[in-house]
């Protein structure tokens, strides 16, 4: 139990670095992999607005790892989890989306 909530504290622990990073990036930051970051009016606001999603994300992940201390091993409310992590996935890449549509030039 304790060996999974350290994974997810290392995993939102890493989402909250490039949240970080991004927050002191003087270039606009990419979100996807292999993509080119976009052309924006206002890069600072840009990395801003990016930096917020990703650190929210790092603490939501943290949040979710609250059930390794509580569910047994083979819990059928883990599937719950899963399905939140991934909802989490896909609300991220929406508002990035929107985001980006924002700022872009």
């Amino acid at each position: 139990m304790i060996i999974g909530f350290g994974i997810v504290s290392i995993v939102a622990a890493i989402f909250i670095g490039i949240g970080i990073s991004c927050r002191r990036s003087q270039e606009a930051v990419g979100f996807f992999t292999f993509v080119e970051p976009p052309t924006v009016e206002d890069i600072e606001h840009y990395n801003r607005a990016v930096s917020i999603l990703w650190i929210v994300a790092g603490g939501i992940i943290e949040i979710l790892g609250i059930p390794f201390f509580f569910l047994q091993q083979n819990s059928p409310l883990w599937i719950l989890v899963i399905f939140a992590v991934m909802l989490l996935v896909i609300v991220m890449m929406i508002a990035y989306l929107k985001m980006e549509a924002k700022h872009r030039k």
